[in-house]
């Protein structure tokens, strides 16, 4: 599923002003899908000790419970296309709020680990739809005038998900008196918790039955009256609808469809190209960014942090994610995708280094001591924000721009998927690198955020300000 990169039709290049609060509301519902892979994804930070005490289990089983979600992921974005363009955008939208639902609810009432295990895969498809649905459907929706601006909200979305997940898992914490396993309306407090996420994925699916379909999947599945009633409400009245219609059907025409066998060439397998895209989703996600969202309560309770303040700082810490994120969005089109990055591969390898050093000392009755306890603290604060003014949306913004058109699509399934793999293995090795040296783990990060900077120095070009045709 592929949107086309080609201006529209004179007269489309922009949305009348009474049209664009139609089409704002258009790109939110859309990006609610975002903010339930930002939930669903942190939510389960709150659970983690609550889920080894309840099944008594040691931290490699642990970290394959949490881990196992991704797995769901990368099968859900793999196939998100695929199902979109037979059955369209609307219906894929409304199949992964279902499996959200339903994982929410059997994540909350599970009858054993097993089945917990099975309800995150459900909803990690889910995850893997939203993740690919809400960009394309935004870009295919959107007036050219408003669509950086109007993709951009799915991205929002996701960090804003993960810090309302870590305010709801604070909030009901402290309801259940600060103990996970609390109860709370008949249910253990970890359980609600793992259960209020009904509540956004049913709204998700609600929003999907007051949108309207794709004009790119209407007019593939010829429909072109539906198409010509759709770019009207977002495009304006004066805008030439046959043009319009026949151009999409021209871009559809003429879009090479890129195969896995295109990128294959050079002395490694893959053209070097694909490398580059490949290391940039690695590195991404081996500075232990996602340790940050599934696992800090449970960090900060290592070394001492009593569970309603490692709660709290969860979600100061989302907060800081969001700040990063609109300083990328504003940025990254001035100042450029490279020098952002390497902005942030060397605040992170500082907070990262921090966290290492302040985290070798010894436990003072179970606690850091004062000086490392603050380090520790403010360093995670300044890994996040360095991570998301830069990697967390700049990788993705590369990977939309560098490839060749020819192998675009392909080599961004490929990108995607080592990103997905990535992930994986940095959040199930965690548990056990920490409980075998916390520190030694921070610093395996820390080499990996400094070798990001030669990487981009060296095989990373920059992209901005050019066109799409220009990438070779």
């Amino acid at each position: 599923m592929t949107s086309t990169t080609r201006p529209p039709a004179s007269g489309a290049r922009t949305a009348h002003p009474e049209h664009l609060g139609h089409v704002i509301f258009i790109a939110a519902a859309a990006a609610m899908g975002g903010f339930l892979f930002g939930y669903d994804s942190a939510v389960i930070n709150g659970a983690v000790e609550a889920i080894r005490g309840r099944y008594d289990i040691g931290s490699a089983a642990l970290a394959q419970v949490i881990a196992i979600a991704l797995i769901g992921c990368a099968v859900g974005a793999a196939t998100a296309g695929r199902i979109a363009d037979r059955i369209g955008r609307i219906r894929c939208m409304q199949i992964a709020s279902v499996l959200f639902t339903i994982s929410a609810v059997g994540s909350a009432l599970p009858f054993a680990l097993w089945d917990l295990a099975f309800w995150r895969i459900i909803g990690g498809f889910a995850i893997g739809m939203a993740s690919v649905i809400g960009p394309a459907y935004i870009a295919e929706v959107a007036p050219a005038a408003y669509r950086g601006r109007l993709g951009s909200f799915q991205q929002a979305a996701i960090v804003i998900g993960i810090a309302i997940s870590q305010l709801v898992n604070w909030g009901i914490l402290n309801a259940a008196g600060g103990d996970q396993r609390g109860k709370l309306m008949g249910l253990e407090a970890w359980q609600v918790m793992l259960g209020v996420m009904v509540i956004p994925a049913v709204l998700y699916g609600l929003l999907s039955f007051a949108i309207p379909e794709s004009p790119r999947f209407l007019i593939s599945a010829g429909r072109d009256a539906r198409a010509r009633e759709v770019l009207k409400e977002v495009e304006g009245d004066e805008i030439d609808l046959d043009a319009r219609v026949a151009e999409i059907e021209h871009a559809m025409k003429s879009e090479h469809k890129s195969t896995f066998k295109d990128l294959l060439g050079g002395g490694f397998f893959f053209k070097p190209i694909v490398w580059v895209g490949i290391g940039l989703s690695v590195f991404q996600q081996f500075v232990g960014i996602n340790v940050a969202f599934y696992y800090s309560s449970t960090l900060w309770q290592s070394v001492g942090v009593d569970p309603s303040q490692s709660f709290f700082y969860s979600f100061t810490t989302s907060i800081i994610n969001i700040i990063g994120t609109v300083i990328a969005m504003i940025f990254v089109d001035r100042i450029g995708r490279r020098p952002l990055a390497l902005i942030g591969s060397v605040g992170m390898a500082i907070g990262l280094a921090l966290e290492a050093w302040a985290f070798s000392y010894d436990l003072v009755d179970g606690k850091l001591p004062g000086t490392q306890g603050w380090v520790a603290l403010i360093a995670a604060h300044v890994f996040v924000l360095f991570f998301a003014l830069s990697w967390g949306v700049v990788v993705w913004v590369f990977l939309g721009e560098m490839f060749p058109n020819k192998i675009r699509a392909a080599a961004l399934g490929v990108a995607a998927s080592a990103q997905w793999i990535a992930n994986w293995a940095i959040t199930a090795s965690f548990p056990s690198l920490a409980d075998w040296n916390l520190s030694a783990t921070y610093v395996i990060y820390t080499i990996f955020a400094a070798l990001s900077i030669p990487f981009v120095l060296k095989y990373v070009k920059e992209t901005k300000g050019k066109a799409l045709e220009e990438m070779g």
